[in-house]
């Protein structure tokens, strides 16, 4: 557990670099921290990547360096220290309906989640997830607004960590019985900020019209006091969140956060609205702060089901080459006038046929001659289309010429054939 001891002195154990950070107007936030310079345990290397686990980190010709932070547990995961970017998500059942949210977390884990956060808006919700933990199968974080009390006892129901939000909840000394109470558990605090809540209020009524970098600077600076607050409890298993439903806000924020401590960050834009939305929104939000090397665990916002933020958030750490592919990765052009195959049906038709296929596969769909042959010879095997024919290509080399009515048949007897040299078994 961090604390006391996460801040360390000048010239104290294994250091790389001291930062100390001092901030005027009445308002001191030094923050101090070493940052071993030691290489992650683990770490595996191949020509242009370095592998952890499910993390690969490209070396060529992008090389994305992490952010060194201090390292949180949750339960089974490791957040930062450069432990794999996780996946988060939320439920959207009643928390108090013990049935249908284990139910729900059972459905999300078999998608990929690695950590599951439960809402905690009353009592009863609070008892509930007694035995929620009990019978989850990812660590349980409890998502607390308003009051430090059911904060209290989400831990002491045992759960794997706890969300607080420093725009609503305002009884510091609250606040502090809530750290001291998290390190004798042994689990994490995220203080989550969210520019929705973050604003002073009168009642309902938002005061103030903060934006843009204002509005960062502002959700950084009560982040921090709340940070500084817990390591006076000497407690620092804290994770931080800095989300704005603005892409540029969230970006600002968590950029500014990352030169000022080594908390690990939980990445997300909050309230991204429908799927289609959000999918944008957070793909440029969570990517652009990702491909800094900032971000260590990730949830996607999104209205609906939870089932498809889990898998938005793995394909933006697989589109990084921040977790290995799960399966085939299909490369298909957007069409023109040039494509005279049906280009349309033949994606759909393979992606059907390929879902099962080798991890990583890489397979190139193109409509014509343009960019066909080129990304076709890039992908482990690939269609260039014609006039109602295709060249069908294998390891970047043309195998042979294939009429437009068996080229989805052609494609997938040489991804069988593919399997063996990938070391996926047949059948």
């Amino acid at each position: 557990m961090h604390g006391a001891g996460g801040i360390k002195p000048a010239g104290s154990g294994r250091t790389g670099r001291l930062v100390l950070i001092c901030r005027a107007q009445g308002r001191i936030m030094a923050r101090c921290y070493a940052i071993s310079s030691r290489r992650p345990q683990g770490t595996r290397s191949s020509p242009g990547h370095q592998v952890e686990g499910n993390l690969v980190r490209p070396t060529q010709p992008f090389d994305m360096k992490r952010r060194a932070t201090r390292s949180v547990r949750v339960g089974s995961v490791t957040i930062g220290g450069g432990a794999p970017v996780s996946v988060q998500s939320m439920t959207k059942t009643h928390t108090e309906d013990v049935e249908a949210t284990l139910a729900q977390i059972g459905e999300l884990a078999a998608l990929g989640c690695e950590i599951i956060r439960c809402a905690v808006p009353n009592r009863k919700a609070g008892a509930a997830l007694r035995e929620i933990t009990r019978g989850s199968p990812l660590p349980v974080v409890a998502d607390i607004h308003f009051d430090h009390r059911l904060a209290l006892a989400a831990i002491e129901a045992g759960a794997d960590g706890v969300r607080i939000n420093p725009g609503n909840m305002r009884d510091r000394d609250g606040i502090r019985e809530v750290y001291r109470a998290a390190g004798e558990a042994g689990i994490k605090v995220r203080i989550g900020v969210n520019s929705g809540s973050i604003r002073p209020r009168r009642g309902l009524e938002v005061r103030g019209g903060a934006g843009g970098k204002e509005l960062a600077d502002l959700m950084v600076r009560e982040a921090l006091a709340y940070c500084q607050a817990a390591e006076e409890e000497s407690f620092g298993d804290i994770v931080l969140s800095l989300k704005a439903s603005d892409v540029p806000t969230t970006i600002a924020a968590y950029r500014r956060a990352a030169g000022l401590c080594d908390y690990p960050f939980h990445l997300g834009v909050t309230a991204a609205g429908p799927a289609a939305t959000s999918l944008v929104k957070s793909a440029i939000g969570i990517g652009a702060l990702l491909a800094e090397g900032i971000g260590d665990t990730v949830r996607v916002s999104m209205t609906g089901p939870p089932h498809e933020e889990v898998r938005a958030g793995i394909a933006i750490l697989q589109a990084l080459g921040l977790r290995a592919a799960s399966g085939p990765e299909i490369i298909s052009c957007p069409t023109c006038a040039r494509c005279e195959i049906d280009l349309s049906a033949l994606v759909e038709e393979i992606g059907r046929r390929v879902q099962d296929g080798p991890a990583g596969l890489k397979i190139a769909v193109m409509g014509c001659m343009v960019n066909g042959p080129g990304e076709a010879a890039e992908a482990d095997v690939g269609i260039a289309g014609g006039r109602d024919f295709g060249y069908l290509f294998r390891g970047g080399k043309k195998v042979r010429k294939v009429p437009a009515a068996g080229l989805a048949d052609a494609l997938m007897d040489e991804i069988e054939k593919a399997r063996p040299t990938r070391g996926v078994p047949q059948g």
